[in-house]
């Protein structure tokens, strides 16, 4: 079976838009990466938008640092970053240069590779084996599913291991929008930022949990 039938390769214009004009359309797309182990692709079923300077959850809100600076490039690349002392994160850079936006990719489907993502999400003894629908179920699960560190932050999806496919006829399933998980304060607002976005018959959809003050 052909995952990538139907699917053609996004160009960097795809990416160099406002983020809560790509936030929706990056739902349905393909995340794929080659490495040592093998391939591994990623339908996107649920992400986040992040509007910088414009929005109070964002990393890059207060301005660039060390951590966030692939966010201030240019479009088309991945910011990755570690988080709660335990999990990586990836995010696809938005917008123009100096506009430091970016989608969080918080949940897929293995299309391909599901046995290299299984070897990579069960590297810990596990009661119970994953269920498919689990493999990348929240952000750090997509991460650890691509084996992405630290190491993957800037990286390019036009060239390299990395690549990324759109639909054909464009976003054609219908989605859900509501407040993005886990962000406290004003950016956890589900009126003034409702830019969580997921497929809405997804089983992958990670479950929503409100930010902690």
């Amino acid at each position: 079976m052909n995952v990538l039938e139907g699917f053609h390769l996004a160009d960097r214009a795809f990416f160099a838009r406002e983020v809560l004009e790509l936030a929706p359309e990056v739902l349905g797309c393909i995340l794929q990466r080659t490495d040592d182990d093998g391939t591994v692709a990623l339908r996107i079923t649920e992400v986040e938008a992040y509007a910088g300077e414009r929005d109070p959850g964002a990393h890059s809100y207060r301005g660039q640092t060390n951590r966030n600076k692939t966010m201030f490039g240019p479009a088309g690349h991945l910011y990755c970053y570690f988080t709660y002392g335990m999990h990586h994160a990836l995010n696809l850079v938005a917008g123009q240069p100096a506009e430091p936006y970016g989608c969080l990719i918080r949940a897929g489907d293995v299309l391909e590779g599901a046995d290299i993502a299984r070897s990579r999400r069960e590297s810990k003894p596990r009661k119970f084996p994953l269920l498919d629908r689990s493999l990348a179920r929240g952000p750090g699960c997509v991460a650890q599913s691509f084996g992405a560190t630290l190491t993957n932050d800037g990286d390019d999806l036009f060239g390299g291991q990395w690549t990324f496919f759109v639909p054909d006829g464009g976003l054609a399933l219908p989605y859900l929008t509501g407040p993005r998980v886990g962000v406290s304060g004003p950016g956890g607002s589900a009126t003034n930022f409702p830019w969580r976005y997921w497929l809405a018959d997804a089983s992958s959809v990670s479950a929503y949990k409100p930010g902690r003050p």
